[in-house]
C-alpha cells in the first residue's frame, strides 16, 4: 500500500484526487494537510512514499493582492515542503504547476517552447519548478505536471462561465478554434499512474482530442436537456472586443500543447469529451 501526502486541504484538484483514490481500495492511504495551519510544520512526512503538492494561489486579482503572497505560497513555501520531505525520507514530490509558466495567451506549445512567464502565478510556479529541479538526488525524484484549463464536477473558472452561457443562452457564436483543456478524473488517473510508477520529470496531461469552444457549449447544452443555436458570422465582433476583454481570448482563441507532449506509456483518458461533459452536468 501507498501512503500519500496531499499538501493542501480544500483545493478542487486535491480533493478530487482523495476521492478518485478510494476507487482503490487497499492500495493507497492518503493524508491531507492544511497549508493555511501554521502547524502543519509539526506534522511528520516520515513513511510517506510520496506527496502531492497543490496548495498555491491561484484565483486572485494580482494588482490587489500584490506580488509577495505569490512567491511567498507558490515558490517558498512549496521548496520548503519538499525540503522537509527529502529530509524525512519521501522519495517523490509532485509537483501541480500550470501551462501559465509558458506566458500564452494564443499559441501551439511543443518541446521547443521555452517558458516565459508573464503574470505572478506564472513567474512563481515557474521559479518553484526550478528550484525544485535542484532538489533531485537518486533517492529523491520530482515530478511537475504542467495541466492545461482543469474542468470538472465542481470546478470553478472559465467553464462554469460557458456553463452559464449554455443554460441561458439561446443562441452561441460558432467560432472555429483549438483548446487543451483536461477532464478533473483524467488528470487523477494520471497523477496516479506518475505516483504508481514513481515519475520524474515534467509532464503536460491533456484530453486526447482538442476542445472546441462552440461544439463545447452546445455540449454542455444538451446535457441540460437544452438546445443552443451555433450561430457563425460572430468572428468580427470577437476581433473587436478581443483587446478588451480577456475572456474572449480564453474562451475563443487557440492555446494547446502538442499532441506528442502528453504522450504516456499508459492510457490515462478515462473519459472523451462528451462523456466528461456529460459527468460534469450531471
Amino acid at each position: 500500500m501507498k501512503k500519500i501526502l496531499i499538501t493542501g486541504a480544500n483545493s478542487y484538484i486535491g480533493t478530487s484526487f482523495e476521492a478518485y483514490l478510494k476507487n482503490f481500495k487497499n492500495e493507497y492511504q492518503v493524508d491531507t494537510l492544511d497549508m493555511l495551519d501554521p502547524n502543519w510544520r509539526e506534522t511528520s512526512f516520515s513513511g510517506y512514499d510520496a506527496i502531492f503538492h497543490v496548495a498555491a494561489i491561484v484565483h486572485k486579482n494580482e494588482k490587489k493582492c500584490g506580488s509577495e503572497i505569490y512567491y511567498k505560497i507558490n515558490t517558498e513555501l512549496t521548496l520548503e515542503i519538499a525540503i522537509k520531505a527529502k529530509k524525512s525520507g519521501v522519495g517523490q514530490f509532485v509537483f501541480l504547476s500550470s501551462m501559465s509558466v509558458y506566458g500564452k495567451t494564443i499559441g501551439r506549445i511543443d518541446r521547443e517552447t521555452v517558458p516565459d512567464p508573464n503574470t505572478h502565478y506564472g513567474k512563481s510556479k515557474f521559479q518553484a519548478e526550478q528550484e525544485l529541479m535542484k532538489c533531485v538526488d537518486n533517492e529523491f525524484c520530482i515530478a511537475i505536471i504542467r495541466p492545461p484549463i482543469v474542468y470538472g464536477k465542481g470546478c470553478k473558472g472559465n467553464y462554469q462561465s460557458l456553463s452559464k452561457f449554455a443554460r441561458k443562452m439561446k443562441i452561441f457564436p460558432y467560432v472555429k478554434n483549438e483548446r487543451s483543456m483536461l477532464y478533473i478524473e483524467n488528470l487523477c488517473e494520471f497523477v496516479r499512474l506518475v505516483i504508481e510508477n514513481k515519475e520524474d520529470g515534467i509532464f503536460f496531461p491533456q484530453n486526447a482530442e482538442y476542445s472546441n469552444t462552440s461544439r463545447m457549449v452546445e455540449m454542455i447544452a444538451m446535457a441540460n436537456g437544452k438546445k443552443i443555436y451555433l450561430v457563425k458570422g460572430f468572428t468580427w465582433l470577437l476581433k473587436l472586443l478581443r483587446p478588451f476583454v480577456g475572456l474572449i481570448n480564453k474562451a475563443f482563441g487557440n492555446l494547446t500543447y502538442d499532441t506528442k507532449l502528453s504522450e504516456y506509456k499508459q492510457n490515462y483518458t478515462l473519459y472523451n469529451l462528451e462523456e466528461s461533459i456529460l459527468r460534469t452536468e450531471k
